[in-house]
């Protein structure tokens, strides 16, 4: 792979959220892809599993556990990966959390605990992050894992959720244009509902609402099916690569065209 524009080895991820679901995905595909995967997760145990995982499937990969949340533990992950690695080259924030409570019924705690990790955490990786490549004089790429939920309202609860992926949208956007000079690139991803553990026990916990809940998502998503997580992981190896060394400021759907199809429009059958 060392001709291609996708190619990264030698480069070095850090990542948030990796132990399961999308983040244990992303490290696969760019484990895969010859990167040094540094994991981050405040669960040890998956932690450890997911580096496990990676090892077996021949990864070059470490493990941090690091609440993004915190100030302190995310400026420890970093200082970890400039001691021994010098700096990362990409980053990918994924780490988040949703409630499914009306805005009426949302305390101040659950929402102060979405956007802590949904959207402030996002900030104090990408700063932690930044400094080492501005010191350094490096390129690099940022990957933020949004939501269609940043740009269309979804309802069921999802108020705090979405206005926190709202903001990683604009957030995406400011940095992007404040690191351009720097060859930092900054982009974020977009999925519609995606296929991990962590949703389908959500769906499980709808119990007979599960049903008109998938009929309904699925009306919504041309492409007739909830993405995987290997679909997100392949956008971000795009994104991270020299593939998109133009790049930059984009919020990229990977959502089977949901967000282009208008609620009231008709797929192609009239």
């Amino acid at each position: 792979m060392g001709s291609s524009i996708f190619d990264i080895s030698g480069k070095v991820v850090a990542i948030t959220g990796a132990a399961g679901g999308i983040g244990l995905a992303v490290c696969k595909q760019l484990g895969a892809s010859g990167a040094t995967i540094v994991m981050s997760d405040v669960n040890e145990e998956a932690l450890n599993a997911g580096k496990a995982e990676l090892e077996q499937l021949g990864a070059k990969v470490d493990s941090f556990i690091c609440d993004s949340r915190d100030e302190k533990s995310v400026i420890a992950y970093f200082e970890f990966i400039a001691k021994k690695y010098g700096q990362a080259d990409i980053l990918v924030n994924n780490a988040a959390a949703g409630i499914h409570t009306s805005p009426q019924d949302t305390t101040l705690d659950e929402w102060n605990r979405v956007l802590s990790l949904s959207l402030t955490g996002y900030f104090l990786c990408a700063r932690e992050f930044s400094k080492l490549l501005l010191k350094n004089k490096k390129p690099g790429a940022l990957v933020n894992i949004s939501s269609i939920a940043g740009s269309s309202a979804i309802g069921r609860g999802n108020f705090a959720y979405s206005t926190a992926k709202g903001g990683v949208n604009q957030f995406t956007r400011e940095l992007a244009i404040e690191w351009a000079k720097s060859n930092i690139r900054v982009n974020a991803i977009q999925p519609c509902s995606v296929n991990t553990p962590g949703w389908r026990k959500w769906v499980e916990t709808e119990g007979e609402k599960a049903k008109p809940l998938m009929d309904l998502l699925l009306r919504g998503i041309p492409l007739g099916r909830v993405a995987e997580p290997e679909d997100i992981a392949a956008a971000v190896h795009f994104l991270a690569s020299d593939a998109a060394a133009m790049v930059t400021g984009t919020i990229l759907p990977v959502d089977g065209g949901n967000l282009a199809y208008n609620a009231g429009g008709t797929l192609g059958d009239y």
